[in-house]
Formats: structure tokens, C-alpha cells, sequence
């Protein structure tokens, strides 16, 4: 039997980094610029969050690092974007499989060894309400910045003019530019800020949800699903949370499924999230394709739900902008 309140809480904290690395490269992309390594960032910030942490005796210190790393690797793609033309798939493709390499290479001597994590920190009053206390304030404060994470950065994108400024320049750089708008600042301060949430995500695996660092880490492969999230979500950052959370929920269904079916191998259910989530956006293509639509006209259940993650990407992603 499941206890609803435990599942729900489990799915919003096992949820945190994925959410706020798909937050991040949703900031990215809404800004043009396709920011491809993710998955090497969590596990360059995972092991440098632990390390840091771990010398200093500060979970402050470890955050702040970890953040640090994805904003460098994130500059590192913009810089070579905007003002080399380099391209975007290729550089952040090459620096994926670096800072992975990077981060099992120099996390080698610390290895599964204890160290520093966050506690949970519940929320005095609010953790007293029935069922809402425990599924939404008794848990620590990285799993908190990710739930305020996603009004903060809708409000930030839709309703601020530094977000319309956001919005245009992944949209139209050239009328931005001609509106006094500088594409190539805009798109450098997005990918970093992105880049710095992507690292902390990192930093969540080894300080909070799954606290050490090792291999295999746990967070390796979350960066690609992070990337697949932000399509999902259709650019947007309230549909994105909705596809994190959706992810977390298959994972945590997968413990229960080891449970009732203990014959079947623990690596199926381990995988089963990834497959079903690429699935998920062959659905969502197949949906914009006009023969699907007409079958599915007449369907006011499924029309509504497809429409509402439909979306598409911004008209200047992955093209960096260069004056006539």
C-alpha cells in the first residue's frame, strides 16, 4: 500500500536537481543559446560541491563552488558562441564529456567516503498542516529554492522587461539590437546564470539527495533529461517543472515496482524513466503533425493536455546573432 503523503514528498525532493538544472538551461535557451553540457556540468558540480564541502567543513562553500564550475563551463560555451561562431552542439558536446571525465578523474581519492550533507530543515507551523506540512515544507533548503525557483523565473521571463528583453533576443536579436538591446551581453549573462544553476544542481546529488560522492554518482544521465525536459516543457518554465516532477515520479515508482516485483532486475526500473520520458517526446511530436490533430479534434480530454506542453522553441535558438 502506498502512503500517498510519503510518495509526494519523495517525488518533490528527488525532483530538486533535475528541476533546477532544467530551469537553468530553460534561462539559456529562451536567451538562443543551446547549452549541451549539462550532464557533465551535474557531475563536474557534484564532485567539486563534495570536495569543497568536505575540506572546508562549509555546505555554503560546497554551493558556491559547485555554482561556479557550471557558470564557467556555461561562459566558456557562450564566449565561444557569440564572439568565435563556433558551434554550440559541438563545443557543448566536446566540454560534456570533458567535465565528466574531469570530475571522475579528480573525485577519484574521495571516492565513498563520508562527508558533509544538508539536513532537513522543516518549516515551523506549516510543517503542523495535515498532509500539505509534510509533502511541502519538511524538507531542506536546496529542495525549497527549487519550488521557488519556478515562479521566480516565470515571473522573471513574462512579467519583468528584462525578461521581454530575455524573450527578444532569442526570438529577434536583430530588432532587439535595433531597439538598443546588446544580443551578445544578454545571451552571455543568461547562459551563465543558466550554467551556475546547472552546477548547483550537481551540488544537490552529493550534498542532499544522495550525499558522498562515487561512482556511479547517480547523477550521471540527468543532464541529458534535463535538456529533454526544457523541450517538453515547451520553453517554458512552469511546464518544465511539471515534466521534472513527472520524471521524479517514475523514479520513485521505480523503488516501489522493485519491491512488488522482486524477480525483475533492479536495473530495469533504474532505466525505465529514461526511455519512457524520450517516448513521452515522440508523443508530443507526433501530436503537432495535422493528421493527429484532426484525430484527435474531437477528443477533450487529450487535445488539452497535448496543446498545453506543445510549444515552440525560441525562432533563434543555436543561431548566434551576427549584424548585417
Amino acid at each position: 500500500m502506498i502512503d500517498i503523503t510519503i510518495l509526494l514528498s519523495s517525488i518533490i525532493a528527488g525532483a530538486a536537481p533535475i528541476l533546477t538544472a532544467t530551469l537553468g538551461e530553460t534561462i539559456t535557451e529562451k536567451a538562443g543559446i543551446i547549452n549541451l553540457s549539462l550532464d557533465g556540468t551535474i557531475l563536474l558540480g557534484a564532485m567539486t560541491a563534495f570536495v569543497v564541502a568536505f575540506n572546508t567543513g562549509s555546505l555554503v562553500a560546497g554551493f558556491t563552488a559547485a555554482g561556479i564550475v557550471g557558470a564557467v563551463i556555461a561562459l566558456i560555451i557562450a564566449v565561444s558562441s557569440i564572439y568565435l561562431k563556433l558551434s554550440q552542439v559541438a563545443v557543448g558536446f566536446v566540454l560534456t564529456l570533458m567535465a565528466r571525465d574531469l570530475a571522475y578523474f579528480l573525485g577519484n581519492q574521495y571516492s565513498r567516503i563520508q562527508g558533509p550533507q544538508v539536513f532537513p530543515l522543516p518549516i515551523p507551523f506549516f510543517k503542523e498542516i495535515p498532509f500539505l506540512g509534510q509533502v511541502f515544507f519538511d524538507h531542506n533548503l536546496p529542495v525549497y529554492l527549487s519550488i521557488i525557483l519556478i515562479p521566480v523565473v516565470w515571473w522573471y521571463i513574462y512579467k519583468t522587461p528584462l525578461g521581454l528583453n530575455l524573450q527578444s533576443v532569442g526570438e529577434h536579436p536583430k530588432a532587439a539590437y535595433v531597439r538598443g538591446i546588446n544580443p551578445w551581453i544578454q545571451q552571455l549573462v543568461y547562459t551563465v546564470c543558466g550554467g551556475a544553476l546547472v552546477g548547483i544542481a550537481g551540488a544537490m546529488f552529493s550534498l542532499s539527495v544522495k550525499p558522498g560522492w562515487g561512482r556511479p554518482q547517480g547523477a550521471e544521465g540527468t543532464g541529458w533529461i534535463a535538456l529533454a525536459l526544457v523541450i517538453f516543457g515547451g520553453w517554458h518554465p512552469v511546464r518544465a517543472a511539471i515534466g521534472a516532477y513527472l520524471f521524479s515520479f517514475l523514479q520513485v515508482m521505480g523503488i516501489y515496482f522493485q519491491t512488488w516485483l522482486p524477480s525483475v532486475p533492479s536495473q530495469v526500473f533504474q532505466v525505465a524513466p529514461f526511455p519512457l520520458m524520450i517516448f513521452t517526446l515522440v508523443l508530443m511530436h507526433l501530436s503537432k503533425k495535422e493528421y493527429i490533430q484532426n484525430r484527435i479534434k474531437d477528443k477533450p480530454l487529450i487535445k488539452p493536455v497535448l496543446n498545453f506542453f506543445s510549444a515552440k522553441a525560441p525562432a533563434c535558438l543555436g543561431k548566434p546573432y551576427v549584424p548585417d
